[in-house]
């Protein structure tokens, strides 16, 4: 990427040289452009929320900014990227969404996150912070950018206004009014789940802002939860595991199972926590944010369970899914078994009978298939 502080070398995380997918967007350019051509003063505490890849953070080291992210691969991809580029150790903070924010913030630059309500809990967590000389400014690209997202700034910072398109991308810059009366900070948010859905009928869901449907039980995991294996299975992982549900249900159903809870967002991670520990489940569990199941002992878990995404960011792609099945084969014991929901379209069973030569359809709607796929020799 060509910046006004020269040419950084980007990459996502975990690399491959055959992801077309690059590590910024013509936003990430946009906003890097507008601060060099304006001269934005980048002085005292400079705060990059939502940076995805490390692209802004590492184009502006030199002013040792600090970033905040809820993804454990984007932070990833950002240590890599700075490295890459030479800067020192320490010159970037590296915070994540779940870590106290700065207690002062000079310049806030907002990478626009997918999720509203992810961009409604970091600016009201910021909001202590900015005061009236704060330089505010996000980016996105256009389809990412509603007059809701306008609202959110402007209900919880102050006045909005927003840039001309340039490569589909555009600006917002908001003016502090430290006078403005906020709204109470609606996150983590709780409800119990309805009957008919096993172990967790009735039960208590905690999401913390950004997570996958997080006002709401969604249609997949409901489907899943009654479907899933019986008792015995000894260690399982709900990989994946969004707010916890599905891992918290195999931990109800047998107090005897050992349930590993992966995410690699922040916000996921602490809401399976806090799901877990709000239903008082007895029996062992581990929280872990990370890559999939890069980490965990190869041969060393009897049961997989997983609702893998299909998108990363805005992009279609089948990678993740990929990605989960190949550590689940590696992961497991012999005999163990990865259990799979998914849209009917996106054809998982063909790539568990590429990688494990078999997969069986446990359960069917017109919308989702359950998959069993068992791990040979």
């Amino acid at each position: 990427m060509t910046t006004p502080w020269g040419e950084v070398e980007l990459t996502r995380f975990p690399e491959d040289s055959r992801d077309r997918l690059r590590a910024w967007d013509a936003s990430d350019a946009y906003l890097l452009r507008h601060l060099a051509e304006e001269k934005v003063p980048l002085t005292g505490t400079v705060v990059v929320v939502g940076d995805r890849w490390g692209a802004l953070v590492t184009a502006l080291a030199g002013h040792r900014p600090t970033q905040i992210t809820d993804s454990f691969l984007g932070q990833e991809a950002t240590r890599a990227n700075l490295a890459r580029a030479g800067v020192e150790p320490g010159a970037v903070r590296l915070l994540t969404t779940q870590d106290p924010p700065p207690e002062r913030v000079d310049v806030l630059l907002v990478r626009v996150p997918k999720s509203l309500a992810l961009l409604e809990d970091q600016l009201l967590r910021l909001a202590p912070a900015v005061h009236a000389d704060t330089v505010v400014i996000g980016t996105g690209m256009v389809k990412e950018i509603h007059t809701s997202t306008l609202r959110l700034f402007e209900r919880i910072l102050g006045p909005t206004r927003t840039s001309l398109a340039r490569q589909k991308a555009r600006l917002i810059f908001c003016t502090p009014d430290p006078a403005l009366e906020r709204p109470a900070n609606p996150w983590p948010y709780s409800y119990a789940l309805p009957d008919g859905v096993g172990a967790v009928s009735g039960r208590t869901v905690v999401n913390h802002a950004g997570v996958f449907c997080a006002e709401r039980l969604d249609v997949g995991t409901r489907f899943f939860l009654r479907h899933l294996p019986g008792p015995g299975a000894g260690r399982v992982v709900d990989l994946g595991c969004g707010n916890g549900v599905v891992g918290t249900a195999v931990a109800l159903a047998d107090p005897a199972a050992e349930v590993l809870f992966v995410d690699e967002s922040y916000q996921a991670v602490a809401s399976a926590e806090a799901t877990y520990k709000a239903n008082g489940v007895p029996g062992h569990a581990e929280f872990r944010v990370g890559d999939g199941l890069a980490g965990v002992a190869p041969g060393s878990v009897d049961l997989v369970l997983n609702n893998p995404p299909f998108h990363s960011h805005q992009a279609t792609t089948d990678a993740v899914a990929w990605r989960m099945f190949t550590g689940a084969l590696r992961s497991l014991r012999p005999g163990g078994e990865l259990w799979v929901i998914g849209n009917r379209h996106l054809g998982y069973h063909v790539k568990l009978r590429r990688l494990f030569g078999n997969s069986e359809l446990v359960a069917s709607d017109p919308k989702f298939v359950v998959l069993r796929a068992v791990k040979r020799g």
